[in-house]
């Protein structure tokens, strides 16, 4: 991934948290690793369900953990 493309996704988050984007795709949640070169996302539902992912299985835990602990600073945007 171009360091433009991260700059886009970041800019575009609604909350970066340890390096994992955070973006509202309709209902579902998309998380993008930006300390990552190639394209490591994953898409969640608010409740935390792994519905696709590209990302190998220690950072879908890493970034589940990340998205339970932070998931209230997007309520008001996702409720």
């Amino acid at each position: 991934m171009t360091e433009a493309k991260k700059i886009a996704i970041a800019d575009a988050a609604e909350m970066i948290v340890g390096g994992y984007a955070f973006l509202r795709k309709g209902d579902n949640i998309t998380i993008v690793n930006l300390n990552r070169d190639d394209e490591h996302v994953m898409v969640i539902t608010k409740d935390g369900k792994i519905l696709e992912s590209s990302m190998e299985p220690i950072e879908q835990v890493i970034a589940l953990k990340k998205w339970k602990q932070n998931a209230q600073f997007m309520e008001d945007e996702i409720a």
